[in-house]
């Protein structure tokens, strides 16, 4: 099994954090092998951000490809830049409070989750990445849900007051996947 996906937003919506959290949790709790490259744009916060993770039981023979299996988009620029990444049959998970551009394949699956919507209505919006990060293990079920569960509680360590909120944003965001998948 190997899992190719790419995350793309822009600075500020939490792509690289998502993308860590996946990699690192991954690492720490599983014998799988995993690779996190980042791409990084000219600007902080505002520029574009996007990053590839690769989950695999085999060595991985490269940590970026030119097509994926997954691919998720926090913006419109990124579906325009990356949706042609994405391999027939794939997945494409979207930020649909941001993301109303019409989706103009039919070979792909599509799973939109109103994250930014749905951070600002939990109180915090820095919680649509951890929303989408659960939608995305709901459906996919790349890894276990505990993996990530795990993850968030040892990346907010020394933050134990925003555990809560995230453990209930992955769970959100896992029930969205999960139901999209049936």
């Amino acid at each position: 099994m190997e899992r190719n996906l790419m995350i793309a937003g822009f600075g500020g919506q939490g792509v690289m954090t998502m993308g860590k959290l996946l990699s690192e949790a991954t690492c720490q709790s599983t014998d799988l092998n995993v690779t996190f490259f980042p791409s990084y744009g000219a600007a902080m916060r505002g520029g574009t951000a996007n990053c590839y993770v690769v989950i695999s039981d085999d060595e991985i023979g490269a940590p970026v490809s030119n097509s994926v299996d997954d691919l998720v988009v926090m913006n419109g620029p990124s579906l325009h830049k990356f949706l042609p990444t994405l391999k027939k049959g794939g997945t494409l998970f979207i930020n649909s409070s941001i993301v109303k551009d019409p989706i103009d394949r039919d070979d792909i699956t599509v799973v939109s989750v109103p994250v930014t919507e749905m951070a600002l209505e939990m109180g915090n919006p820095r919680v649509l990445n951890i929303i989408m990060l659960g939608a995305y293990i709901g459906y996919s079920n790349a890894v276990p849900e505990q993996v990530i569960y795990d993850g968030i509680h040892h990346k907010f360590e020394h933050k134990p007051k925003v555990i809560p909120l995230n453990d209930k944003a992955f769970k959100t965001g896992l029930d969205i996947g999960a139901e999209a998948r049936q």
